[in-house]
């Protein structure tokens, strides 16, 4: 499966990674889930397990309820978290992801259709998540996220594609 925009991890079986890939599929394409959204989760003899954070309540909803309908899916625990509302974190997240992708090191995630490097702020709080090419590229937005005014702390959790 590919961890561009969420991550699902297989516990077991051939059956658990194509739930794992088939959802990892729907929640990249719903035409609601953004940068500043990051849904994770597990599969275990098609238990799913959602975990996360999204910026409005329904896209957690729609997120689990868009598992549910996967074949082989026994019952999903929908453990995803809403951002709260805040037009301070909201500034926040805009102002980070433009540095990052106006950057001319970013540039070429940033013309594409789902963008890999995700901004999730909560209380100033920044958790930057997704997968880059490099180590050099994994530092450079974290840079650029700790010296955007108002960030009170960055935990990067961004991986490499070697991860």
């Amino acid at each position: 499966m590919e961890s561009v925009v969420s991550q699902i991890t297989i516990a077991r079986g051939e059956s658990d990674q194509a739930i794992g890939d088939e959802i990892a599929k729907r929640v990249r394409r719903y035409v609601f889930y953004t940068i500043f959204d990051d849904v994770s989760g597990t599969v275990n003899d098609g238990m799913v397990t959602l975990r996360g954070r999204v910026t409005m309540p329904y896209k957690a909803r729609e997120i689990a309820e868009l598992a549910s309908r996967v074949h082989g899916v026994q019952d999903v625990m929908n453990e995803i978290g809403t951002l709260p509302v805040s037009a301070f974190d909201e500034q926040l997240r805009y102002v980070i992801a433009a540095g990052i992708y106006r950057d001319p090191l970013f540039w070429n995630y940033a013309i594409q259709v789902n963008p890999p490097i995700h901004v999730v702020v909560e209380h100033g709080r920044v958790t930057l998540t997704g997968v880059v090419y490099s180590e050099v590229e994994r530092r450079k937005a974290e840079i650029i996220a700790r010296s955007t005014f108002g960030a009170f702390s960055v935990d990067n959790q961004l991986r490499t594609d070697r991860e």
